[in-house]
């Protein structure tokens, strides 16, 4: 059967665009197929006061400098959906929108892409649908019955949805207490964390984060000691807002509560604190049911993977969710690295078992 594209690459947020930007330099016939119906991601989706960790220069996509932003050190969400859709405009990147990807299953020497609009068959599929899409809640007693809001990060936007109100944040990572800074002043807040807030220096960003993360995977790839990388030097970046609130007095972390009640949560002391709404900051985990077809899921539902390579199954391989599919994939700067990689190899085994898609040549 021959294919309808070489490499059907899922997901066009920051890690599909790697991908076919450098599929596009090795002459990869592909197919980005995305189920948003405008550019940015996940980027699109985030609060309002968003900002990267790092300046523009370092949070570039492989091939084009992200521009400064105008009286920002550090750009905002809204700069980095600009900067994508600029990106996948200016490399004709063949994207298609608003399809949703079903599932992956093998068919024969191909892998069938099931999808809302039409089944595509493909030589190898590249799976970028990153993490947004799958907020983790923790199973928390009492969670169920309480009668105020409840939020996860991905669904908060802006401080003045709650003037006024008594809102516990969860979370002491950098969502937690971005948001936590974010509300510090016009709320009652109560921010939460399991364990004591460990901010990280105040000149650390995003640069010694990616310079860290990258150590490490060397380290480890070479036999040498774990250093520790990015969880080594603390879990908050002191980004400018979370670093006005916590000198301000403003972001003091309690300990993590034992229940949650129907008018706000409990400690295992007996303490209580009423609430209005609870914001849940506590994290992601990759979105790949996608791809539970294929039966690779592993540990703490990921797949296993030799580089960016499904480790047992070559036909696929896996973006941008986070270390294990490249040190620091999970950022702008940091995928085009494992993006490079993954797409030398695709190159290499298509070139192994050639059989032209229909209409091949790169797009």
């Amino acid at each position: 059967m021959t294919p309808d594209a070489d490499v059907v690459v899922i997901g066009g947020g920051q890690s599909g665009l790697a991908a076919g930007y450098h599929l596009r330099r090795l002459g990869v016939d592909f197919v980005i197929l995305d189920g948003q119906t405008t550019p940015g991601g996940a980027w699109r989706h985030t609060w309002d006061s968003l900002h990267l960790f790092s300046p523009a220069a370092y949070s570039s996509l492989p091939g084009r400098l992200m521009p400064p932003q105008p009286g920002e050190t550090y750009p905002d969400a809204a700069h980095v959906v600009s900067y994508l859709t600029d990106y996948e405009e200016s490399y004709e990147l063949p994207i298609q929108r608003h399809v949703r990807v079903k599932g992956v299953h093998r068919h024969g020497s191909l892998l069938r892409v099931s999808t809302d609009a039409r089944t595509w068959h493909a030589r190898v599929v590249v799976s970028a649908t990153g993490t947004w899409w799958r907020p983790f809640l923790p199973t928390v007693p009492g969670r169920d019955h309480f009668t105020g809001v409840q939020l996860h990060t991905m669904e908060y936007r802006r401080p003045q949805d709650f003037a006024g109100q008594r809102v516990v944040v969860v979370g002491g990572g950098n969502s937690g207490a971005q948001i936590a800074a974010d509300l510090a002043y016009d709320t009652d807040l109560t921010w939460v964390t399991r364990r004591e807030a460990r901010f990280l220096a105040d000149e650390i960003d995003g640069r010694a984060l990616f310079d860290a993360a990258t150590a490490r995977r060397r380290a480890l790839d070479e036999g040498r000691a774990d250093t520790g990388g990015v969880a080594s030097l603390g879990d908050i970046v002191a980004v400018p807002p979370v670093r006005e609130a916590r000198d301000a007095g403003l972001l003091k972390a309690s300990p993590m509560f034992s229940r949650v009640t129907a008018t706000g949560v409990e400690w295992a002391d007996g303490t209580r604190a009423d609430a209005d709404a609870i914001i849940w900051c506590t994290g992601f985990r990759p979105a790949l049911s996608h791809l539970a077809p294929l039966g690779l899921r592993g540990l703490r539902g990921h797949i296993p993977t030799t580089g960016t390579r499904a480790t047992d199954e070559p036909r696929l391989h896996l973006l941008g969710y986070g270390d294990w599919t490249g040190p620091a994939s999970a950022t702008l700067i940091g995928v085009g690295s494992p993006a490079r990689s993954a797409a030398q190899e695709i190159s290499a085994l298509l070139k192994e078992t050639h059989c032209p898609a229909k209409g091949s040549g790169a797009r």
